[in-house]
Protein backbone atom coordinates (compact mmCIF):
# COMPACT_ATOMS: atom_id res chain seq x y z
CA UNK A 1 0.00 0.00 0.00
CA UNK A 2 2.79 2.56 1.16
CA UNK A 3 4.78 1.76 -2.07
CA UNK A 4 1.70 2.38 -4.36
CA UNK A 5 1.05 5.41 -2.83
CA UNK A 6 4.55 6.21 -3.18
CA UNK A 7 4.39 5.74 -6.64
CA UNK A 8 1.40 7.72 -7.16
CA UNK A 9 2.37 10.75 -5.50
CA UNK A 10 5.93 10.38 -7.47
CA UNK A 11 3.39 10.14 -10.63
CA UNK A 12 1.64 13.37 -9.36
CA UNK A 13 4.40 15.22 -9.11
CA UNK A 14 5.80 14.82 -12.22
CA UNK A 15 2.50 16.21 -13.76
CA UNK A 16 2.22 19.27 -11.48
CA UNK A 17 5.69 20.21 -11.98
CA UNK A 18 7.04 22.29 -14.87
CA UNK A 19 8.35 20.23 -17.95
CA UNK A 20 11.75 20.74 -18.92
CA UNK A 21 11.66 22.13 -22.23
CA UNK A 22 13.02 20.35 -25.34
CA UNK A 23 15.30 22.34 -27.77
CA UNK A 24 14.50 22.63 -31.70
CA UNK A 25 17.66 21.93 -32.92
CA UNK A 26 19.54 19.33 -30.24
CA UNK A 27 16.18 17.72 -29.22
CA UNK A 28 17.01 17.52 -25.62
CA UNK A 29 15.56 18.82 -22.62
CA UNK A 30 17.55 21.96 -21.95
CA UNK A 31 17.60 25.34 -20.65
CA UNK A 32 16.92 27.72 -23.35
CA UNK A 33 18.48 30.41 -24.27
CA UNK A 34 16.89 33.83 -23.18
CA UNK A 35 17.81 35.44 -26.63
CA UNK A 36 16.64 32.75 -28.87
CA UNK A 37 13.22 31.12 -28.37
CA UNK A 38 12.99 26.79 -29.05
CA UNK A 39 17.11 27.19 -28.76
CA UNK A 40 19.20 25.26 -25.71
CA UNK A 41 21.90 27.56 -24.29
CA UNK A 42 24.34 24.40 -25.14
CA UNK A 43 23.09 25.09 -28.61
CA UNK A 44 23.08 29.12 -28.71
CA UNK A 45 26.96 28.87 -27.36
CA UNK A 46 27.68 26.63 -30.45
CA UNK A 47 26.30 29.38 -32.95
CA UNK A 48 28.88 30.63 -35.70
CA UNK A 49 28.02 34.12 -35.00
CA UNK A 50 29.62 37.10 -37.40
CA UNK A 51 30.83 40.06 -34.81
CA UNK A 52 34.08 40.68 -36.52
CA UNK A 53 33.68 40.51 -40.63
CA UNK A 54 36.53 40.49 -42.21
CA UNK A 55 35.29 42.04 -45.29
CA UNK A 56 33.87 45.45 -44.54
CA UNK A 57 31.95 45.40 -47.52
CA UNK A 58 30.17 41.94 -48.20
CA UNK A 59 30.26 41.00 -43.97
CA UNK A 60 31.96 37.70 -44.79
CA UNK A 61 33.89 36.39 -42.02
CA UNK A 62 37.10 35.47 -43.55
CA UNK A 63 38.88 36.59 -46.21
CA UNK A 64 36.86 38.05 -49.53
CA UNK A 65 38.80 37.46 -52.64
CA UNK A 66 35.42 38.80 -54.53
CA UNK A 67 35.16 42.23 -53.39
CA UNK A 68 38.56 42.60 -53.48
CA UNK A 69 39.25 41.85 -56.85
CA UNK A 70 36.06 43.28 -57.82
CA UNK A 71 36.17 46.28 -60.13
CA UNK A 72 33.03 47.25 -60.45
CA UNK A 73 30.93 50.08 -58.46
CA UNK A 74 28.69 48.35 -56.01
CA UNK A 75 24.79 49.08 -55.88
CA UNK A 76 25.04 48.29 -52.19
CA UNK A 77 26.95 50.29 -48.74
CA UNK A 78 27.71 47.30 -47.26
CA UNK A 79 25.93 43.81 -46.17
CA UNK A 80 25.53 42.45 -42.63
CA UNK A 81 25.10 38.90 -42.06
CA UNK A 82 24.29 37.23 -38.43
CA UNK A 83 26.39 34.01 -38.67
CA UNK A 84 28.45 31.85 -40.69
CA UNK A 85 27.13 29.23 -43.10
CA UNK A 86 27.85 26.33 -41.22
CA UNK A 87 26.99 22.49 -41.69
CA UNK A 88 24.93 23.34 -38.56
CA UNK A 89 23.26 26.36 -40.05
CA UNK A 90 22.54 24.39 -43.05
CA UNK A 91 20.61 21.88 -40.97
CA UNK A 92 18.63 24.57 -39.43
CA UNK A 93 17.63 26.59 -42.79
CA UNK A 94 16.79 23.17 -44.25
CA UNK A 95 14.76 22.09 -41.22
CA UNK A 96 12.76 25.26 -42.33
CA UNK A 97 13.42 26.31 -45.95
CA UNK A 98 12.70 22.39 -47.12
CA UNK A 99 11.07 20.48 -44.61
CA UNK A 100 9.09 23.17 -43.08
CA UNK A 101 9.41 23.21 -39.90
CA UNK A 102 7.58 26.80 -38.95
CA UNK A 103 9.11 26.68 -36.05
CA UNK A 104 12.57 27.60 -37.24
CA UNK A 105 11.33 30.94 -38.28
CA UNK A 106 11.46 33.05 -35.00
CA UNK A 107 14.86 31.80 -34.47
CA UNK A 108 16.22 32.60 -37.24
CA UNK A 109 14.54 36.05 -37.36
CA UNK A 110 15.47 36.60 -34.22
CA UNK A 111 18.96 35.91 -35.56
CA UNK A 112 18.82 38.45 -38.46
CA UNK A 113 17.85 40.76 -35.67
CA UNK A 114 21.32 40.92 -34.47
CA UNK A 115 22.43 41.35 -37.63
CA UNK A 116 20.60 44.38 -38.14
CA UNK A 117 21.63 45.62 -34.78
CA UNK A 118 25.29 45.50 -35.50
CA UNK A 119 24.80 47.23 -38.87
CA UNK A 120 22.84 50.06 -36.50
CA UNK A 121 26.09 49.93 -34.42
CA UNK A 122 28.33 50.53 -37.03
CA UNK A 123 26.63 53.09 -38.44
CA UNK A 124 25.85 55.46 -35.99
CA UNK A 125 29.50 55.09 -34.95
CA UNK A 126 30.39 56.72 -38.78
CA UNK A 127 27.75 59.07 -38.39
CA UNK A 128 29.16 60.14 -34.95
CA UNK A 129 32.74 60.39 -36.63
CA UNK A 130 31.18 62.06 -39.22
CA UNK A 131 29.46 64.74 -37.19
CA UNK A 132 32.44 65.27 -35.17
CA UNK A 133 34.23 66.24 -37.93
CA UNK A 134 31.59 68.71 -39.62
CA UNK A 135 31.63 70.29 -35.65
CA UNK A 136 35.34 70.79 -36.00
CA UNK A 137 35.35 72.28 -39.03
CA UNK A 138 37.30 69.66 -41.07
CA UNK A 139 34.14 68.85 -43.15
CA UNK A 140 31.00 69.66 -44.76
CA UNK A 141 28.14 69.74 -43.26
CA UNK A 142 26.28 67.23 -45.43
CA UNK A 143 28.42 64.51 -45.31
CA UNK A 144 26.61 63.79 -42.29
CA UNK A 145 23.77 61.85 -44.47
CA UNK A 146 25.58 59.99 -46.21
CA UNK A 147 27.50 56.50 -45.70
CA UNK A 148 30.41 56.98 -47.63
CA UNK A 149 33.01 54.60 -45.63
CA UNK A 150 32.20 51.95 -43.09
CA UNK A 151 32.78 52.07 -40.05
CA UNK A 152 35.72 49.81 -38.28
CA UNK A 153 33.90 46.81 -36.98
CA UNK A 154 32.46 47.03 -33.27
CA UNK A 155 33.47 45.47 -30.13
CA UNK A 156 33.34 41.86 -29.89
CA UNK A 157 30.00 40.00 -28.33
CA UNK A 158 29.04 37.09 -26.61
CA UNK A 159 26.79 34.29 -28.30
CA UNK A 160 24.03 34.86 -26.58
CA UNK A 161 23.86 38.84 -25.91
CA UNK A 162 22.88 41.18 -28.92
CA UNK A 163 25.37 43.96 -30.19
CA UNK A 164 24.71 47.00 -28.74
CA UNK A 165 25.01 50.62 -29.94
CA UNK A 166 27.94 52.91 -29.62
CA UNK A 167 27.48 55.37 -25.87
CA UNK A 168 26.81 58.89 -26.21
CA UNK A 169 24.93 59.05 -29.52
CA UNK A 170 22.89 62.17 -30.25
CA UNK A 171 19.46 62.46 -32.53
CA UNK A 172 22.17 63.47 -35.70
CA UNK A 173 23.79 60.39 -34.94
CA UNK A 174 20.90 57.69 -34.48
CA UNK A 175 20.86 55.65 -37.23
CA UNK A 176 17.87 52.65 -38.47
CA UNK A 177 16.58 51.83 -41.64
CA UNK A 178 13.24 53.06 -43.73
CA UNK A 179 12.22 50.39 -45.25
CA UNK A 180 12.90 46.57 -45.43
CA UNK A 181 12.83 44.88 -49.13
CA UNK A 182 12.47 41.28 -49.29
CA UNK A 183 14.12 39.15 -52.05
CA UNK A 184 11.27 37.47 -53.96
CA UNK A 185 10.57 34.06 -55.27
CA UNK A 186 9.37 32.67 -58.19
CA UNK A 187 5.93 31.12 -58.55
CA UNK A 188 7.10 27.97 -59.23
CA UNK A 189 9.51 28.41 -55.74
CA UNK A 190 6.59 29.72 -53.42
CA UNK A 191 4.35 27.05 -54.91
CA UNK A 192 6.85 24.06 -53.95
CA UNK A 193 7.74 25.49 -50.54
CA UNK A 194 4.44 27.68 -49.50
CA UNK A 195 6.30 30.65 -48.42
CA UNK A 196 8.95 33.32 -49.09
CA UNK A 197 12.02 32.84 -46.43
CA UNK A 198 13.09 36.21 -46.81
CA UNK A 199 9.53 37.82 -46.73
CA UNK A 200 9.63 35.85 -43.33
CA UNK A 201 12.71 36.67 -41.89
CA UNK A 202 11.77 40.28 -43.20
CA UNK A 203 8.20 40.49 -41.50
CA UNK A 204 10.67 39.55 -38.23
CA UNK A 205 12.68 42.49 -38.19
CA UNK A 206 9.50 44.79 -39.07
CA UNK A 207 7.63 43.66 -36.36
CA UNK A 208 11.13 43.69 -34.10
CA UNK A 209 12.37 47.45 -35.13
CA UNK A 210 8.76 48.63 -36.54
CA UNK A 211 10.45 49.49 -39.93
CA UNK A 212 7.74 48.72 -42.65
CA UNK A 213 8.61 46.44 -45.58
CA UNK A 214 7.04 46.39 -49.14
CA UNK A 215 7.56 43.62 -51.99
CA UNK A 216 8.81 46.36 -54.20
CA UNK A 217 10.71 43.37 -56.45
CA UNK A 218 9.04 40.63 -58.16
CA UNK A 219 11.43 37.64 -59.68
CA UNK A 220 11.17 37.90 -63.83
CA UNK A 221 11.76 33.87 -64.22
CA UNK A 222 12.00 30.85 -62.43
CA UNK A 223 16.02 30.00 -61.76
CA UNK A 224 17.42 26.57 -60.49
CA UNK A 225 19.25 26.70 -57.20
CA UNK A 226 22.16 28.63 -57.03
CA UNK A 227 23.95 25.88 -54.54
CA UNK A 228 24.56 24.08 -57.69
CA UNK A 229 25.98 26.38 -60.00
CA UNK A 230 29.49 28.79 -60.16
CA UNK A 231 30.11 32.36 -59.59
CA UNK A 232 29.66 32.80 -63.36
CA UNK A 233 26.74 31.52 -63.85
CA UNK A 234 24.91 32.61 -60.77
CA UNK A 235 25.94 36.20 -61.83
CA UNK A 236 24.91 35.17 -65.31
CA UNK A 237 21.78 34.05 -64.11
CA UNK A 238 20.78 36.55 -61.51
CA UNK A 239 21.38 39.80 -64.26
CA UNK A 240 17.35 40.18 -65.23
CA UNK A 241 15.80 37.47 -63.07
CA UNK A 242 14.11 40.90 -60.95
CA UNK A 243 11.75 43.82 -61.98
CA UNK A 244 9.53 46.23 -59.86
CA UNK A 245 6.95 45.49 -58.96
CA UNK A 246 4.00 46.12 -61.40
CA UNK A 247 1.35 46.09 -59.11
CA UNK A 248 -0.24 49.72 -59.18
CA UNK A 249 -0.74 49.68 -55.91
CA UNK A 250 3.47 50.10 -54.86
CA UNK A 251 4.38 53.21 -55.75
CA UNK A 252 1.41 55.02 -53.71
CA UNK A 253 2.10 52.76 -50.95
CA UNK A 254 6.19 53.45 -51.09
CA UNK A 255 5.13 56.93 -51.15
CA UNK A 256 3.23 56.41 -48.09
CA UNK A 257 6.11 54.51 -46.14
CA UNK A 258 8.64 57.67 -47.12
CA UNK A 259 6.03 60.39 -46.00
CA UNK A 260 5.42 58.76 -42.45
CA UNK A 261 9.05 58.82 -41.70
CA UNK A 262 8.70 62.85 -42.17
CA UNK A 263 10.95 65.32 -43.34
CA UNK A 264 14.30 63.79 -44.94
CA UNK A 265 17.44 65.19 -44.63
CA UNK A 266 19.71 62.28 -46.03
CA UNK A 267 18.90 59.72 -48.88
CA UNK A 268 16.47 56.94 -48.08
CA UNK A 269 17.52 53.96 -46.25
CA UNK A 270 16.49 50.77 -47.99
CA UNK A 271 17.55 47.17 -46.33
CA UNK A 272 17.31 44.13 -48.88
CA UNK A 273 16.45 41.19 -46.99
CA UNK A 274 17.23 37.81 -48.00
CA UNK A 275 18.41 34.12 -46.05
CA UNK A 276 21.88 33.50 -47.63
CA UNK A 277 24.73 35.43 -49.23
CA UNK A 278 27.06 33.46 -51.56
CA UNK A 279 28.40 35.82 -54.41
CA UNK A 280 26.19 38.34 -53.83
CA UNK A 281 24.50 38.45 -57.32
CA UNK A 282 21.29 38.11 -55.99
CA UNK A 283 21.38 41.58 -53.37
CA UNK A 284 23.27 42.87 -56.44
CA UNK A 285 20.86 42.22 -58.83
CA UNK A 286 17.85 43.55 -56.29
CA UNK A 287 19.53 46.47 -55.65
CA UNK A 288 19.84 47.31 -59.14
CA UNK A 289 16.16 47.63 -59.73
CA UNK A 290 15.22 49.12 -55.83
CA UNK A 291 17.92 52.07 -56.80
CA UNK A 292 16.30 52.81 -60.32
CA UNK A 293 12.70 52.69 -58.67
CA UNK A 294 13.53 55.16 -56.02
CA UNK A 295 15.43 57.58 -58.11
CA UNK A 296 12.35 57.24 -61.07
CA UNK A 297 10.11 58.35 -58.11
CA UNK A 298 12.27 61.58 -56.88
CA UNK A 299 14.30 59.53 -53.82
CA UNK A 300 17.72 59.73 -53.09
CA UNK A 301 18.29 55.80 -51.87
CA UNK A 302 21.25 54.16 -49.98
CA UNK A 303 20.83 50.43 -50.42
CA UNK A 304 21.89 48.16 -47.56
CA UNK A 305 21.40 43.96 -46.61
CA UNK A 306 20.68 42.14 -44.65
CA UNK A 307 20.84 37.87 -44.80
CA UNK A 308 21.05 35.54 -41.82
CA UNK A 309 24.12 33.98 -42.72
CA UNK A 310 27.25 34.33 -44.90
CA UNK A 311 28.67 31.19 -47.14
Amino acid sequence: MNINLHAWLKGAQSLLAPSVPICLSCGKRARLSSQLPAICTACAAAIPWITRPRCRKCGRATGCPDCSRSGEPSPIVCNRSAVAYSTEMREWLGRYKYRGNERYAPVLGAMLDTAYVMLMAEMEQLLQEQLLQVNAGSAPEGCITTAHRLAPPPRSTSADRTPTPPSGSTAASRWQADLLVPVPVSNARLDERGFNQAERLADVLSRRRGIPQLPLLVRTHHTAKQSFKSRAERLADMKFAFAANPDPAMRPMLRVAVNAIGPLERPLRIIIVDDIYTTGSTIRACAQVVSRLAAEMGYDAEIYSLTWARS
